[in-house]
């Protein structure tokens, strides 16, 4: 399980580098900004629930609570898996976006709404990450 994860990061971090050369976007930012690597992975036939919630609502939360998402990814040989990075300014303005999130009324609104035929997400993997002095992402 260990290995895959970082097969995994390893290839989300050279695709995501290559995104952004690709399309022009500043990649200097200070070197305290915090990333989140996170894996969901989802009861079986669950996926495109996940998915929904996330084009729907989630997103919409995640930047009304100060939260930069970067990415999302499907991996090809894992059927009910969501991964994706968020970047926060600093390990505490992550603290703070994440509980306001969680504390969102809004947001337990939808979240248990988007449970009523039973849960979704099995397992949550979550991994901070700091970037490299020559990481084209900082």
């Amino acid at each position: 399980m260990e290995k895959r994860l970082t097969n995994s990061l390893i290839s989300i971090t050279l695709i995501f580098s290559f995104l952004l050369i690709t399309q022009g976007h500043s990649l200097q930012k200070s070197s305290s900004r915090v990333f989140e690597i996170r894996t969901y992975i989802c009861h079986s036939g669950k996926l495109n629930d996940l998915n929904s919630r996330f084009r729907n609502h989630t997103n919409q939360f995640f930047v009304k609570h100060g939260m930069q998402f970067i990415g999302y990814w499907m991996p090809q040989d894992k059927k009910d898996t969501l991964i994706y990075i968020l970047a926060f300014p600093s390990l505490e303005a992550r603290s703070k976006s994440w509980g306001d999130f969680r504390n969102d009324e809004n947001w337990t609104k939808v979240y248990k709404e988007s449970r009523k035929n039973g849960p979704i997400v099995k397992e949550i993997i979550s991994q901070l990450m700091d970037p490299t002095d020559y990481s084209p992402i900082r």
